[in-house]
């Protein structure tokens, strides 16, 4: 198939559907990395997919993917995914690509039509593709072990579902490592009706962070101790900086602190710019990707975190920025300077140049050791100028739950973990533990209360260094933001565009801790990996209120396939909602889910590394009462 101009939309004819032809796919095979990757013979080279603005229209960052076949009522898509050589910074290597691509083409749908996607297997082993944050059959959902057994060499995948949504989304592989190698592309969704904000044209901006080390040895090497790509630790230097400002009996507790919990409060990424060179629409920061406006016009800039393990701060310096979209779905406009955007998060923005000059797109890893960057200009071959690399941010001892000045005021609000339903007691149960909506659970949509540590509900030795207490901390920006006058976003900002009609109380709490081991890089979900735990089982059509419990402290972007999650941030009915939410060291968010989609749903944390190593679970939504559907899981 042909990637063209994002703006046309000349159909092609001639598709055909194709079986599909699972192959055998063991658990251990899912968690445990695809192996070291072969030398490829006869590889074609290719481009970034990029389409470079057109002043005469609307556009997209990159190269859209003509369909195979559309009519009024259908719209079908091919896929090719083979190994290509790939260029980055002027040096060549192996990448996946979609139809000669990297990353792969865009794809746009229509809400309330049908979509037909298949996806060809010209790669020496096993593939998938998942739909990012898509309401999709779960067959269709695409992660091998949880709901199908992936697709094998030479074989043929066939997607067939109607649209429910619209929305900036992504597509990506959910086998081994091939998502590090550029196996990934966005995905927007047409609403049915007109959007409710006006803009004159878009471009799409996919971040990515691209290796040449084998992922696989990445991995082997974090498995021998988290901090192996850390080269920005504390110095002897910053010892007495800070005794300078801090006193020298206070930062010696400071650092006894830390040592006594075996972390680094400079650990914010598990690999850093040493090994990763960060990507704008598969372009390095030398290469200039570049987006065309002409002055006065609405640009609608639909970010989209598709990176393996990093985390974003993101801005256009000169440019406010109108948020009008989260995770694909409309909230209420709010104007920003900068936000944070967790992997696998997007955010849709308005901006307004009215300046006949460039503007740099800026995104800043978190751990500031390296960046991606675009430019938006009237014209090709201008530059905007390029942000200096902010000081490294580090934790502090509140990131962790060592907030002695709001423990000695009293916790009120204090709450026992006994009274919830842990995630490992959910597991086999299909009706968990219940609890009354209406008399012992909270309002629903309001935020958590603070919880000190019950050391009786540790996780064993998969967990270390847990906080002594998680709060709610969906107003605050994050490390490294909000102390440089700029406005930062955050999740308590974000309202849903439209009132819920049903905003139900929730039937039950589940509690899930994110646990983690740095030293070993064991990352878990209380306690326990992934290959160790049993299902989390749902009812059809119950309503169930998710708290997520960090007691690590590293950001965890968490994702749930399948179903959307209503954030509960203090808006009421007016709760936006993710597919995913980066949750901050000790910190506690609440989502409410109502388990309206049956078949097994895959749970986990979007940083891959973390995932590989155990941080993750799968919901299981029982089918409806009658209902004779069966669906893939194995035992």
């Amino acid at each position: 198939m042909s990637t063209t101009d994002p703006n046309s939309t000349s159909p092609a004819s001639g598709a055909s559907s194709s079986d599909i032809a699972p192959g055998p796919v063991t658990r251990r095979d899912f968690l445990r990395s695809a192996g070291a990757l072969t030398a490829m013979a006869g590889v074609q080279a290719v481009l970034p997919g990029w389409a470079q603005a057109d002043p005469s229209g609307a556009q997209a960052g990159l190269q859209s993917l003509e369909p195979t076949y559309r009519d009024s009522r259908r719209v079908e898509y091919d896929l090719t995914i083979e190994k290509t050589s790939f260029e980055v910074g002027g040096k060549r290597a192996t990448a996946i690509a979609h139809n000669g691509t990297v990353p792969g083409p865009l794809i746009r749908l229509q809400e309330g039509k049908e979509a037909v996607l298949r996806y060809h297997n010209k790669l020496d082993e096993d593939t998938s593709i998942h739909w990012h944050g898509l309401l999709i059959p779960n067959q269709y959902d695409g992660v091998p072990e949880v709901n199908y057994a992936g697709v094998p060499p030479g074989e043929t995948f066939e997607a067939r579902f109607p649209v429910r949504q619209y929305g900036t989304y992504w597509y990506h592989s959910h086998s081994g490592v091939q998502e590090q190698l550029g196996h990934l592309g966005p995905l927007l969704i047409d609403p049915a009706g007109d959007p409710p904000f006006e803009y004159d044209r878009e471009l799409v901006v996919v971040l990515t962070d691209w290796t040449f080390t084998d992922p696989n040895q990445i991995f082997a090497n974090l498995k021998k101790g988290e901090e192996y790509y850390n080269f920005q630790k504390r110095t002897v230097g910053e010892f007495w900086s800070d005794v300078a400002d801090e006193g020298f009996f206070d930062t010696l507790q400071d650092r006894l602190s830390w040592k006594r919990m075996r972390m680094s409060p400079t650990d914010l990424q598990s690999v850093r710019g040493s090994k990763y060179t960060y990507l704008m629409n598969g372009h390095a920061p030398e290469a200039n990707w570049t987006g065309l406006f002409e002055p006065g016009e609405r640009v609608r800039l639909r970010f989209i975190n598709s990176s393996f393990a990093t985390i974003f701060d993101v801005r256009v310096p000169g440019l406010e920025m109108e948020v009008v979209q989260a995770s694909g779905q409309n909230v209420e406009p709010t104007a920003t300077d900068e936000f944070r955007i967790g992997t696998a998060e997007r955010y849709d923005v308005i901006v307004e140049p009215t300046e006949d000059r460039a503007y740099t797109v800026f995104a800043e890893s978190l751990s500031r050791s390296g960046f991606a960057r675009g430019t938006l200009a009237p014209e090709k071959g201008m530059e905007g100028p390029v942000p200096e690399p902010r000081e490294r941010p580090k934790l502090t001892m509140a990131d962790m739950g060592m907030m002695h000045g709001e423990m000695e005021g009293g916790m009120e609000g204090d709450m026992d973990h006994g009274d919830m339903d842990h995630g490992g007691m959910a597991g086999g149960m299909a009706g968990g533990m219940a609890a009354s909506g209406d008399s012992e659970l909270r309002k629903p949509g309001t935020v958590p209360e603070m919880v000190k540590h019950d050391p009786d509900n540790d996780h064993g030795p998969k967990e270390a260094g847990t906080p002594m207490m998680t709060r709610s901390r969906l107003d605050e920006p994050g490390v490294g933001l909000g102390d440089d006058g700029r406005r930062v976003l955050t999740y308590s900002q974000l309202k849903a565009r439209d009132e819920k009609e049903a905003f139900e109380a929730p039937d039950r709490e589940i509690e899930l801790h994110l646990t983690g081991n740095m030293e070993r890089f064991i990352w878990s979900i209380d306690g326990k990996e992934f290959s160790e735990d049993e299902l989390i089982r749902l009812q059809y059509g119950e309503r169930v209120r998710l708290t997520i419990v960090n007691d690590t402290m590293m950001n965890h972007p968490m994702h749930l396939h399948g179903m959307f999650m209503e954030l509960e941030n203090g808006h009421g009915r007016k709760s936006p909602l993710v597919d995913t939410v980066l949750v901050k060291p000790a910190e506690r968010v609440s989502t409410l889910i109502t388990a309206d989609e049956p078949g097994p749903w895959f749970f986990h944390c979007h940083i891959i590394w973390h995932m590989k190593a155990g941080m993750a679970r799968v919901f299981y939504v029982e089918p409806p009462e009658g209902s004779d559907e069966e669906y893939y899981y194995p035992a």
